[in-house]
């Protein structure tokens, strides 16, 4: 379980973009924002541009580094997940599937991850349902109703300025985090083992 007072949200964002200053970190930071606006939370930005050396030549989790592992651990006990990534071949970056490649099968279960994504415009706006989506949906997480994209061209510089997209951000927060309440709640419903009997 988290350890951190009852009251608080412990929110992890994770930035899947390989540079910094980056319009995916700013997004991230965004959203993060906004859930600072509605609810007592602390946030801890992961960002691989600073930890992604951590898992070079890992093949197995106690190969990474110790900053990586501690990233992993936080991924792991948070209360609400901001993921993003900007879009690379038509995906999130590999270093950030790489990263998830190294939680626990089981360690996301019901945790509520809210969805993000950066492109160069917005004929990549469905990589949010056709890549995230599946992704947590293997780790049984809840992947909340709204994801957000921004393009470019939603950016001044390293700002986000559109308000389209703003407004985005806010419908996103406001219709997921009823659910990220609901998070204390113990379940009846058993983990499903499917996945790990193949």
């Amino acid at each position: 379980m988290p350890e951190h007072d009852a009251t608080t949200l412990k929110v992890v964002a994770v930035s899947g973009s390989l540079h910094e200053p980056s319009k995916t970190t700013a997004l991230i930071r965004a959203i993060a924002g906004e859930v600072a606006l509605r609810e007592t939370v602390n946030v801890e930005l992961i960002e691989l541009v600073e930890i992604g050396s951590g898992f070079a030549g890992a093949l197995t989790r106690d190969q990474v580094s110790p900053q990586a592992e501690a990233a992993l651990r936080s991924i792991e006990t948070a209360d609400l997940l901001i993921v993003g990534s900007p879009v690379y071949r038509g995906s999130f970056t590999g270093l950030f599937k790489h990263l998830f490649d190294f939680v626990g099968q089981y360690e996301l279960i019901d945790t509520p991850v809210l969805l993000a994504a950066t492109g160069g415009g917005e004929k990549h706006a469905l990589i949010l349902e056709h890549q995230f989506r599946p992704l947590f949906g293997f780790f049984q997480a809840l992947t909340l109703p709204i994801g957000v994209y921004a393009s470019n061209t939603d950016f001044a510089g390293y700002e986000l300025t559109s308000e389209s997209v703003q407004s985005r951000v806010e419908l996103a927060v406001r219709r997921g985090l009823p659910f990220v309440r609901q998070r204390g709640i113990p379940s009846e419903i058993p983990a499903s083992t499917y996945v790990g009997t193949w």
